[in-house]
């Protein structure tokens, strides 16, 4: 097949951790390189956000389009619905030019939606949308510190009606599509995210801290991920804080992510504000903040943790903790949306509530006292994360999603393939 994956803010070659970079990024990313290494040809879709970047990169054989939509400048995914007409124009015009059609296209996120659904009534080709984030459940988790505008709810509405496919990462994701979207779920899939095998596997715990330069019998706890609120990184830090004062344990805890790979207030704002609640916590000398990593150092951090945490007030999925179990760490995580699904409650690990540092408490102690069980946890951990959350396996279920639901009676030759990717700096199309 020829498919088109559509990422308005989120593109597959940013580095994850930033504010606007994290599971939707990787998500995009491994979806399109695995459908590219099983015969099909991928093009992702994602607005130019740097004037210096190329009309179309390369990546693993994935062409990467820089749509022109807006100014070329890096802007928080909050303002960029007013340029999703200029997006969907251009799709129209790109596709028209294509000597062979797509045969689906992929929105992900709501405004990639947008995008995708002018061009199938323009062009009749069939979508498959993925949210992501639903706008009336972050709304119902941030209120006021919600910056988007309703109007979200009204694009979402119509997207659950006339996308061809929904895909839900999880149950809790299905649920709330279906109760507050009256979505049908004869359309709904549910397909999770996934890791990358060949990136993220278990290495010894004294061999990932000696390349980090971590103590080698500390009790360590892990953080990793985008640093912005609702990610409930001060629960984490407080969690920490209260395993001290009322369980006699010291742990050190890392906090890997932000927006800069040097751990920085004014590039990382929410870092001046969770430094805080360390101090009055009582663990401001045992909390670091380590800044950006790329992806290759992730197996380091995830191997050489004791436990892997994370309770944010809501995940529509959260990568994080497959990744971590792929790497043979037991995670305790919020028992919130995709979190609830991943992590299989007193077998890989524990679900706790997201605002209580206490709870986290108990569970982090009992993994300290109790190395063996901690071990078990992770074992199986990595059994359930190689079973279910492979992105090779992601990228299968999704195949057969676009199969059912496209045209595919033609392919797209290889021929032309190699051509357009010889010609891809001139903006050629296939």
């Amino acid at each position: 097949m020829k498919i088109a994956m559509v990422s308005e803010h989120a593109s597959p070659l940013a580095l994850a951790g930033g504010v606007d970079s994290g599971g939707q990024n990787i998500y995009v990313a491994n979806v399109a390189r695995y459908l590219q290494r099983s015969g099909h040809d991928v093009d992702v879709f994602t607005r130019r956000d740097r004037a210096l970047l190329p009309a179309i990169s390369n990546m693993e054989g994935v062409r990467v389009i820089h749509v022109p939509a807006g100014p070329p400048l890096q802007l928080p995914k909050e303002q960029l619905l007013p340029y999703m007409g200029e997006f969907a124009d251009f799709l129209i015009g790109f596709c028209r030019r294509q000597r062979t059609p797509y045969h689906v296209m992929h929105a992900n996120f709501f405004m990639s939606g947008l995008a995708g659904l002018k061009v199938r009534r323009a062009l009749g080709i069939p979508l498959v949308t993925t949210f992501h984030a639903l706008g009336r459940v972050r709304r119902i988790h941030q209120g006021s510190d919600d910056g988007f505008p309703d109007e979200r709810f009204a694009i979402e509405d119509e997207l659950v009606r006339h996308s061809d496919a929904i895909i839900a990462e999880c149950p809790q994701d299905e649920a709330d599509l279906i109760d507050l979207y009256h979505a049908g779920p004869d359309r709904i899939e549910i397909i999770p995210c996934g890791f990358d095998a060949d990136e993220l596997h278990p290495m010894s715990r004294d061999e990932a801290r000696k390349a980090l330069g971590w103590p080698r019998k500390q009790f360590i706890v892990l953080q990793l991920g985008r640093i912005v609120q609702r990610k409930g990184i001060d629960n984490v830090i407080r969690g920490v804080g209260v395993l001290k004062t009322q369980h006699g344990i010291d742990a050190q805890l890392f906090i890997v992510g932000g927006n800069s790979d040097t751990p920085n207030e004014i590039a990382t704002p929410e870092i001046a504000r969770l430094r805080g609640i360390a101090r009055q916590a009582g663990v401001e000398q045992t909390t670091t903040f380590v800044g950006r990593r790329g992806r290759e150092q992730l197996r380091r951090f995830y191997s050489a943790a004791n436990v892997f945490v994370t309770t944010p007030w809501y995940e529509p999925f959260g990568i994080t903790p497959v990744e971590a179990m792929a790497c043979g760490t037991p995670v305790i995580g919020a028992d919130v949306g995709g979190i609830r699904y991943s992590v299989k409650e007193g077998e890989t690990g524990w679900l706790v509530p997201p605002r209580d540092p206490a709870a986290l408490a108990v569970r982090l102690a009992t993994l300290q006292r109790d190395p063996a069980l901690a071990r078990r946890m992770g074992e199986a951990g990595l059994a359930r994360a190689r079973a279910e959350f492979t992105w090779r396996g992601v990228a299968k279920s999704l195949e057969a999603v676009y199969g059912r639901i496209a045209d595919v009676n033609t392919v797209c030759p290889s021929s032309d393939r190699a051509e357009s990717l010889r010609s891809a700096a001139g903006g050629a199309a296939r």
